[in-house]
């Protein structure tokens, strides 16, 4: 998924409303699905913190929430895999692509120690379009910005991918896959609040030296996000259309949009 060009570069205030109202209004119903609200809901929310209510900018604010619930209740919800799912399709990219590069594995044990099945599909495809050197898919180091000879910017965590390597990359990317997990923990939660913490450093750099550099984020686990992490959800697609992700690969997304993805990546 990657952002509506309808709702970039919204001022501050845009997404100081979009936040007060998720969170005042809630961001879920009894259905649990994400809901859409009304005016009338949003300017008593307003007026119960004393604030004065900006009629067209509460319809803008509306347009996008009701826009995003939509979204991810029709569009992307369907897209999440569960851990037998997403065994089946690692199974079966693993026979149609050959990988030479060995997959990685979950840090977990007995029965849920197994493939990191979405970092593995995400890594063989890489190989089927770039090679197996052509990209970094363990990333022991923190990427670096060089040029002339001098170290200019390091980022402040490892990412779990980069393309080509960790050095003056085109893209890098956070893989966040909880296949197992029976609770939505501070871990996960944690996890989307470093992905923001990436993007602003990646916008910072874009700022101060115009160098594109994409941000890509990979997420999977229907129990968890959907079934527990609805409102991380929004905050996610608040992420894209802030400009602090390129795009996010929801669940069965990554087998179907990363390669066309990479292969835009090398032309450029």
């Amino acid at each position: 998924m990657r952002a509506d060009p309808r709702f970039l570069s919204r001022s501050p205030r845009f997404w100081a409303h979009a936040k007060y109202i998720s969170e005042k209004l809630k961001y879920s119903d009894r259905n649990k699905q994400l809901r859409a609200y009304e005016a009338v809901q949003v300017v008593a929310a307003l007026r119960d913190r004393n604030l004065t209510p900006d009629n067209d900018l509460i319809k803008d604010v509306l347009e996008y929430l009701n826009w995003r619930a939509a979204k991810l209740n029709t569009d992307i919800s369907p897209l999440f895999m569960n851990r037998e799912e997403a065994a089946k399709a690692f199974e079966q990219t693993r026979k149609r692509l050959r990988p030479t590069k060995s997959h990685s594995m979950n840090k977990q044990k007995g029965e849920k120690h197994h493939p990191s099945y979405l970092s593995s599909i995400v890594g063989m495809i890489a190989e089927s379009v770039v090679g197996p050197e052509g990209f970094v898919d363990d990333t022991q180091n923190l990427t670096i910005l060089t040029w002339d000879g001098n170290l200019e910017e390091i980022f402040s965590r490892r990412f779990d991918g980069a393309l080509p390597s960790t050095e003056n990359p085109k893209a890098v990317w956070e893989i966040k896959e909880y296949y197992g997990t029976t609770t939505f923990g501070s871990r996960v939660s944690g996890g989307v609040y470093e992905t923001l913490l990436d993007g602003y450093e990646v916008e910072g750099v874009r700022s101060r030296h115009k160098k594109n550099i994409q941000h890509y984020l990979f997420i999977d686990d229907r129990f968890t996000w959907w079934g527990k992490g609805r409102s991380y959800l929004c905050r996610m697609v608040d992420m894209l259309h802030t400009g602090h992700v390129d795009e996010i690969f929801f669940g069965r997304e990554v087998l179907t949009d990363w390669e066309p993805r990479l292969r835009t990546l090398i032309k450029d």
